[in-house]
């Protein structure tokens, strides 16, 4: 839940910036100890039923709080406290601190897993 009207579009254009492979590590808990943490987002869709926010994201895999992070940091962009084209500097900067707040883990959900090919 979120008290403020959030500009939809605008967090669909941030999505945009973070479609594709890139090293997600402004996009991780700090404590996260991975080899490596380039993903890829095969999509990352953002829209509205009702008063309803909805974020999906598909990929080939997660690091921890990734997809926390990536709604908190689109949250961050939907209330205009960030601009879309921001997202290309935190993936730049791989950096926790570049990125938005981690988004309270009620209301995620995970939909499925897929193993193999796409």
């Amino acid at each position: 839940f979120y008290y403020y009207d959030l500009d939809v579009g605008q967090m669909q254009k941030a999505s945009a910036y973070l479609v594709g492979e890139h090293d997600f590590k402004s996009f991780c808990s700090v404590h996260t100890s991975v080899e490596s943490t380039v993903r890829t987002i095969y999509a990352l869709d953002v829209g509205k039923e009702g008063d309803v926010i909805f974020i999906r994201v598909c990929g080939n895999g997660f690091l921890y709080n990734m997809v926390r992070i990536l709604a908190g940091t689109l949250i961050q962009v939907g209330s205009g406290r960030m601009a879309p084209e921001q997202m290309e500097a935190v993936l730049r900067r791989k950096d926790r601190a570049a990125a938005g707040p981690t988004a309270p883990a009620c209301g995620l959900t995970m939909l499925g897993i897929v193993f193999g090919e796409r």
